[in-house]
């Protein structure tokens, strides 16, 4: 006897609420969704993230379980974009690291940090390091005044909004339920009629979680036609780790501060400046182009940057949380780590991977 599809409530439709929708429906799973914002004007990080997918970069700032979680999900991503059909901008070309003189011992500092990381990686993902002509070579229309960086094979990027608009259409193609403009109350949700709530709220799950933390992060976007730069730049930066992102269509995403702050209203001047003049530094055309949006959004996040998943004794509902800036980067590994505990015929390599997962009381539930 076939047993009855699982009957699942998500709440939250950021990143992680709708890649987990689209992957339970896909298995056969009654999925319903459940968001604060409406479909037009998502409030998540995930809608002002530029979605880098760089763990070789951010291996000199986060753990050994970071790199490898978002190693596995940049091998992943192809095959969930072969999923979704749609026309998702997704780029695999690596990404470049540069720094000015004067941040030299900062950028000496980063390579000793990528040989820490060599020790555990494959030689094929391991960094290059590139004279002028080399710079020059791999990105003709760069700033000439660099006189050497580091190439990052393999690493990428995708569109954010691109993918979640096409999450969202395959996710209503597979069945899956919105609930836009609903804010979540625990004490009155009713999660006994449903086989597993797993709440996807970010920071929007505080209440419930009072561990969490916010971490601002603001990104400028422009249209600029007069620069031609191919693959993501990283600039090494006293504050920020600065990056540029080329899209499709001359935009650009440059980005992004890091700020512990839960304020998550505009962009400040300060900020702006600091974005725009590193940007200028890359290649003198950014001067000429246009500034399409400005925006803002705090980044969910535990005491330690990691990633969290916590189970309910019954599994009724699990808490999954503290992606930090590293949404897009792991997102596909945490998805498969709860499609292992969801249902029991996958049997995923992820669960080899190191993601915290807890007991979660009643008494932090409600």
């Amino acid at each position: 006897m076939t047993p009855s599809p699982k009957n699942i409530a998500i709440l939250g439709a950021g990143l992680l609420g709708r890649l987990l929708a689209v992957e339970l429906a896909n298995a056969g799973c009654q999925v319903s969704v459940y968001d604060k914002s409406s479909s037009q004007n998502p409030q998540s990080a995930a809608f002002v993230a530029a979605a880098m997918l760089a763990p070789l970069a951010e291996s000199v700032s986060t753990e050994e379980s970071i790199v490898r979680l978002g190693y596995y999900s940049l091998d992943r991503w192809s095959q969930i974009l072969n999923l979704l059909g749609e026309d998702v901008f997704f780029q695999q070309k690596g990404s470049l690291i540069v720094w000015h003189h004067q941040d030299t011992s900062s950028a000496q500092h980063f390579k000793n940090q990528l040989k820490k990381t060599s020790e555990y990686l494959p030689l094929s993902r391991l960094a290059q390091n590139l004279k002028k002509d080399d710079l020059m070579q791999l990105e003709p229309h760069l700033s000439r005044q660099f006189e050497e960086g580091i190439f990052l094979p393999d690493e990428g990027q995708l569109d954010n909004r691109e993918l979640l608009d096409a999450l969202l259409k395959k996710g209503t193609q597979l069945g899956v339920q919105y609930q836009w403009q609903f804010t979540v109350n625990l004490d009155q949700f009713p999660i006994d009629n449903f086989d597993h709530v797993i709440d996807c709220r970010g920071l929007g799950a505080k209440s419930n979680a009072p561990e969490l933390r916010g971490v601002r992060g603001e990104v400028i976007r422009i249209y600029a036609p007069e620069v031609k730069l191919t693959r993501p730049i990283r600039l090494i930066h006293p504050k920020y780790p600065i990056y540029i992102a080329p899209k499709r269509n001359h935009v650009y995403v440059i980005g992004a501060t890091e700020i512990e702050s839960e304020d998550d209203s505009p962009m400040s001047v300060r900020s702006a400046l600091e974005l725009l003049s590193a940007a200028y530094t890359i290649h003198s055309g950014f001067a000429e182009a246009r500034i399409l949006e400005s925006g803002a959004q705090c980044r969910p996040s535990f005491k330690n940057n990691l990633p969290k998943i916590q189970l309910h004794k019954d599994l009724r509902f699990i808490h999954v949380n503290g992606l930090y800036r590293h949404g897009f980067l792991i997102a596909p590994a945490v998805v498969d780590r709860l499609l292992n505990i969801l249902l029991e015929d996958r049997n995923l390599s992820v669960n080899e991977l190191e993601i915290e997962i807890q007991d979660l009381s009643y008494d932090h539930i409600c």
